[in-house]
């Protein structure tokens, strides 16, 4: 596996996987753990798709890299192994990732080493605890896993549980993520734009038509964001028809994000669930790469909209429920409206 996982690193940090290196032994999904060196590698047909990494330079667990069967990664390398003519800002932004900005007050969104001194206290952090299960499969392997949310006084407000769920489908790799979390005491997810499933794409998805400006977080602190790179193509759609810049705060149960790089096209798609909280969920989608589905904000994305502040008392929970797709075609309207009532039937 220690191969496997220097093949995974060099592929991201070219940006793509050369199909002329051989093969990792075993086919179909499989998912297979390396808790000293903090990853579980998952392949299809030998050829990687992602890991799952608890890195100590990260705040949170994350996938990371998403990549096509074609061998493109999808996903940004900034922090984990930066690229030529990358973006560097929101260094919490790493691979895909499951959090919140406003638990009981505390940040877990925005936490990363980059956070000044005075400012620590009011960040959590999620902390992987162990790993329940690792199944491969010829079609689908699963990965069961434990976190905590810890806050800023190293006090666990939520247990979380996560399943993921690695498929292959002719061009199209899925991935489920049904998410339960069980707090520790009174629970108030506080309307907020940061959150909740989020992915930061490969700078050749952002939009072209991204302008330079500056963006707040929940706190007040600015990140100065610059217009779009040379190359960049990533459409947003979702689906009632929101194109574009045009889809940030606005809802659906999918949306999709397609672009181009060197002759290849790729499309992800997040798909969203009837049963997941205040479903459809709000797209915190923005042109310079943050591609998230936020069901926890209202008001925040409607000012005409009472705030949410989604709230589980101790001893309930609550499960999300999500489908990522990671496709080397591009997807139509059709296609994402077929995957979000397969989706929906097979998690009633």
């Amino acid at each position: 596996m220690r191969n496997l996982a220097c093949f995974v690193l060099f592929a991201a940090s070219a940006g793509w996987v050369a199909d002329a290196l051989p093969a990792p032994a075993g086919g179909g999904v499989q998912v297979i753990a390396d808790e000293a060196h903090r990853r579980v590698d998952v392949t299809i047909d030998g050829k990687p798709f992602t890991s799952y990494i608890w890195p100590d330079t990260l705040k949170k667990p994350v996938l990371y890299p998403l990549t096509t069967d074609e061998g493109i990664v999808v996903t940004r390398g900034y922090p984990l192994e930066p690229r030529p003519g990358e973006r560097v800002d929101h260094p919490h932004h790493a691979g895909l990732w499951f959090n919140y900005g406003n638990v009981n007050g505390f940040d877990f969104w925005n936490n990363s080493d980059a956070i000044k001194p005075q400012d620590r206290p009011k960040m959590g952090t999620i902390l992987h605890t162990k790993i329940v299960s690792a199944k491969s499969g010829t079609e689908q392997g699963e990965l069961v896993v434990r976190s905590e949310w810890v806050a800023g006084e190293n006090k666990t407000l939520l247990d979380e549980t996560t399943r993921y769920v690695f498929t292959n489908r002719n061009h199209l790799r899925t991935i489920d993520l049904i998410t339960t979390l069980k707090p520790l005491e009174r629970a108030v997810f506080n309307d907020d734009k940061e959150g909740l499933l989020g992915i930061r794409v490969a700078h050749w998805l952002e939009s072209p038509d991204e302008k330079s400006g500056e963006f707040m977080d929940s706190s007040g602190r600015p990140t100065q964001v610059g217009a779009a790179p040379p190359g960049a193509s990533g459409v947003y759609l979702t689906s009632e028809g929101a194109r574009g810049g045009a889809a940030w705060g606005t809802r659906g149960r999918w949306c999709m994000l397609t672009g181009n790089t060197d002759g290849h096209t790729a499309t992800i798609a997040i798909l969203d669930h009837t049963k997941n909280p205040d479903y459809p969920t709000y797209w915190h989608a923005r042109g310079y790469g943050l591609f998230a589905a936020n069901p926890l904000g209202r008001s925040i994305f409607d000012p005409k909209q009472p705030p949410f502040n989604f709230t589980v008392e101790k001893g309930n929970t609550v499960t999300f429920r999500y489908r990522i797709l990671v496709s080397s075609q591009a997807l139509t309207a059709q296609d994402l409206n077929r995957e979000a009532d397969a989706f929906e039937a097979e998690y009633r």
